[in-house]
């Protein structure tokens, strides 16, 4: 039975289906248990019954013989005109039109719903979505068979359909189907929202490999390939793009096969592991490029094969990891990777306009740390299973990438200079200026202190267009964003170098800054769409307004130029939105975690309200017995910063009574994790229920305020925001005597699981007990992208300040770990190695070994149980 929270939260949510730019419709679903179809008029501007429920009821009943409740329609999706002047919709096998104007009801007998395209891959079913329907028409000439492919991936059949014939059912969106012919030949569907059409009428056309590689067309429709590998091999597949230049998309294994979305036209080379390519291009209707034939490298040295292969084109390539260059002359190897130890990417040859000149990347491969996890209880054996994968670890080695430059008409390499981009964490291409003259990429260097924009022209000069430089770390893993004009002079990219993350415009030949497009004590979160024609750029942006919590996302209007900056949301709480078709309109929806959503339809240009669509029904949840969740700000550690979280208490709490605190953290710096708008299954809700009050918040370190605010996490992850924390407690526990800091607990996962166990090993004089879940105690031996990012390179003494394995001796109250054998994540040694250093320090813990289980065992069922169990014994 649904909880009054998610009663009225539906009631609340409005899904919109545009009709027109200025037209749509949504169902309206009540908390009482009504249904109504709603249409939303931007031009009246009015909102109202999409229908006549009661007289499209009382025709249904007529034409059917069956009972219709007017206020609960037997259908959960329409086809409406634009203008609502007829509806469709599917009911008893039949597609009924109904008439607005006369009340005319007919059946349809044209398609309805959806037409779904196939999936490019089989995947697993995804869960939480609303109900759907799904019809699957048979327009072979054979039986089709019916399968639901379950979250874990696993095909369950589920019917059969004669030709001709269509099955009808009732699913929920995100789950997959797969239709299988006699012949084995398959294609998938997800089920969307409303009511999709999967018309199964031919399977795939085996293409033939084009006789020379050519650049891809644009324009064309979306389609459906299959590269399909019969080789011994793997092949490696790319795209070409309309330039000719090849695109790195992906692996194909020996026997595997990749399917793709993809255009009429686009073109995607394979490529094997001796050099050996075929070209194909995408056809209108699903086409499958079958590979077969080709030799391993162990066997192919040398072959006839494998040069006729390489023969189909004059112009750069790669050949066992050296650049060569072939014309009407023949093939001419220009570098020698056998004397100079050096080796050439056959996937990243970009090539310039004209085809005169091209840049190849030089690469040295990495060298990681071989993750061995091993698993005691598979199912499909009873002795236990070994795995092993590479996985980078802080300090290891990287792939290292050096772009070149060749002269393709001189046969030679141009002599560039690599002071600007010498060891690098990755390099990311941007491809050539629509001159034709320079090739630009972005430098991300390790340790992530400089982040470049560079160009290299065909003299094989190079200079830094964009320069950015940090004293601490460049966020470029979750604050980076560029985006290069249509003409190549313009850069659109983001920097945190006044303290705050902003929009800045470069003008691409100078490396000149031609505008800070943004500016304020506030941040840039994403840009949302970027007009080049009326150079205006739409942005998500948090703490714009200064009153307001400063993780709420608005969104705002800006010119190129800086000018006309215009906030076009309005409301105290966090806001998410969906434009019409041609953008000019956006339907608006607020809420907090104390208050239900709030809908407003509005200009997207001015940001003025059209029409309310659904108000605020707040008070009659709380009639019912809503407990909120109480938002509560207060100062952190230096007394001034604001720092935002929430406090959730019991469904039966009692004032008079005193309940223990248990803090949920995860302070991992790559964003924030306080709940901001409503929502009817709160993760701190079940723990509360059980009798404790429950915080959560976000302290110093966290993502998405000031650079400042975010820098404390640097070479710092034992900090984990813990000082602003107790801070924030002390203060909520200052003015609620319900709350007893006498018994203060704190549990996390994954970041969080190390920032739980570090609060008893740093700070064990308020804490009293804790549940830490898959935690990276040791960040030497969690993942390089994450650790490096905070921490740093090359790895030096504040990793080992930072560990909880070096100082668990300091431990402090009562600990419970948490950790499943199968973690590939973190790496569960991380975990393992603090089990070894408590002993040690013959400190006493509590130990949870989950086998079969991976990253986040102690959100398991069992996990939970065993987290309860150890709170109550420690805090009750």
């Amino acid at each position: 039975m649904a909880t009054p929270e998610e009663r009225y939260s539906t009631q609340a949510s409005v899904t919109p289906h545009w009709l027109s730019d200025t037209t749509l419709w949504y169902l309206r679903a009540s908390a009482l248990g009504t249904t109504e179809f709603i249409f939303v008029d931007a031009q009246s501007p009015s909102r109202r019954p999409a229908f006549d429920h009661a007289l499209l009821a009382q025709k249904l009943a007529e034409h059917t013989g069956q009972e219709v409740d007017p206020s609960a329609p037997p259908f959960s999706w329409i086809e409406l005109a634009p203008d609502a002047s007829t509806v469709r919709f599917r009911f008893s096998g039949k597609t009924f039109q109904f008439l607005n104007g006369d009340g005319e009801l007919e059946v349809w007998e044209g398609d309805f719903g959806t037409k779904l395209e196939p999936l490019a891959a089989e995947e697993p079913s995804t869960n939480g979505g609303e109900k759907a329907g799904l019809v699957i028409v048979n327009r072979t000439a054979g039986v089709l068979r019916v399968f639901w492919i379950d979250s874990n991936g696993e095909a369950v059949k589920y019917a059969s359909i004669e030709a001709g014939k269509e099955l009808e059912m009732r699913t929920y969106v995100g789950h997959v189907w797969r239709v299988e012919g006699e012949d084995g030949m398959r294609k998938v569907y997800k089920a969307v929202e409303g009511e999709g059409l999967a018309v199964v009428e031919g399977w795939k056309t085996k293409l033939e490999p084009l006789p020379v590689e050519e650049p891809s067309t644009n324009g064309g429709g979306t389609t459906l390939l299959t590269i399909v590998n019969r080789t011994a091999g793997v092949l490696k597949v790319f795209w070409i793009d309309s330039k000719g230049v090849a695109v790195d998309y992906g692996r194909v294994e020996a026997g595997k096969e990749l399917g793709m979305r993809t255009y009429v036209g686009h073109v995607w080379r394979v490529e094997g592991e001796n050099g050996e390519r075929k070209a194909y291009k995408a056809i209108e209707g699903d086409g499958v490029a079958v590979v077969e034939g080709w030799k391993t490298r162990e066997a192919a040295d040398g072959s006839k094969e494998k040069r006729d292969a390489e023969a189909e084109q004059h112009g750069i390539f790669v050949r066992d990891y050296d650049v060569w260059i072939r014309d009407a002359e023949g093939e001419h190897r220009i570098t020698d990777s056998a004397s100079s130890g050096t080796r050439f990417d056959s996937g990243k040859i970009i090539r310039s306009a004209d085809g005169k000149f091209s840049v190849v990347w030089e690469y040295t491969p990495e060298v990681g740390y071989s993750l061995n996890l091993v698993e005691s209880t598979p199912k499909d054996q009873l002795q236990p299973k070994l795995t092993t994968t590479t996985y980078l670890k802080p300090g290891d080695k990287v792939r290292v990438d050096r772009p070149r430059m060749f002269d393709v008409e001189g046969r030679v390499e141009v002599s560039t200079d690599d002071t600007l981009f010498r060891n690098p964490y990755y390099i990311r291409n941007l491809g050539w200026n629509q001159d034709g003259d320079e090739y630009r990429f972005i430098f991300n260097e390790r340790g992530h202190k400089h982040l470049r924009v560079i160009g290299m022209d065909r003299q094989g000069a190079v200079r830094s267009i964009v320069e950015e430089s940090s004293e601490t770390f460049i966020n470029y893993s979750q604050k980076m964003y560029y985006l290069v004009s249509p003409d190549t002079t313009e850069l659109l990219w983001t920097s945190e170098r006044d303290g705050w993350n902003h929009l800045y415009l470069y003008d691409m030949k100078s490396g000149e800054v031609k505008s800070q497009v943004t500016s304020g004590e506030w941040v840039v979160r994403e840009v949302e769409r970027v007009d080049w024609n009326t150079r205006q750029a739409w942005l998500t942006v948090y703490g714009i307004i200064p009153d307001q919590d400063p993780y709420y996302a608005h969104l705002a209007r800006v010119n190129l130029d800086g000018s006309e900056f215009t906030l076009l949301t309005e409301g105290d709480g966090t806001h998410s939105w969906t434009f019409s078709p041609n953008n000019h309109y956006l339907l608006d929806t607020y809420s907090r975690i104390d208050q239900l959503p709030v809908t407003n339809l509005r200009d997207a240009s001015s940001g003025n309200q059209v029409i309310e669509v659904e108000g605020d029904d707040t008070v009659s949840l709380i009639a019912e017995g809503w407990n909120a969740p109480e938002i509560f700000t207060s100062p952190g550690r230096d007394g001034t910063t604001p720092i935002h979280g929430i406090i959730v208490r019991p469904k039966d709490f009692d004032p008079s009574k005193q309940y223990a605190v248990i803090e949920d953290i995860y302070a991992g710096p790559q964003d924030f994790f306080t709940t901001k708008p409503f929502t009817p299954s709160l993760g701190q809700r079940e723990l509360a229920d059980n009798g404790f009050v429950v915080v959560k918040l976000d302290g110093m370190g966290t993502n998405w305020r000031s650079k400042a605010f975010h820098d404390v996490c640097y070479k710092n992850l034992k900090d984990g925001g813990i000082p602003d924390r107790i801070a924030w407690i002390k203060a909520a526990a200052s003015t609620r005597p319900w709350m007893d800091l006498s018994r203060v607990g704190i549990c996390g996962g994954s970041a969080g699981g190390q920032n739980a166990a570090a609060a008893l090993i740093f700070h064990g004089g308020f804490y009293k007990a804790a549940v830490a879940d898959c935690g990276c105690h040791d960040n030497r031996l969690d993942k390089m992208w994450w650790n490096e990012q905070w921490m740093g390179w090359p790895v030096d003494e504040s990793y080992a300040a930072s560990s909880n394995v070096v100082h668990a001796a300091n431990l402090t109250g009562a600990l419970l770990l948490m950790v499943g054998e199968l973690d590939d994540n973190v790496d569960p040694a991380s975990t393992l190695q603090l089990v070894k250093a408590l002993n040690d320090a013959d400190k006493d813990y509590d130990m949870l070994l989950m086998p079969g289980k991976g990253h986040g065992a102690g959100d398991s069922g069992y996990g939970k149980r065993r987290r309860l169990q150890f709170l109550r014994r420690w805090l009750e």
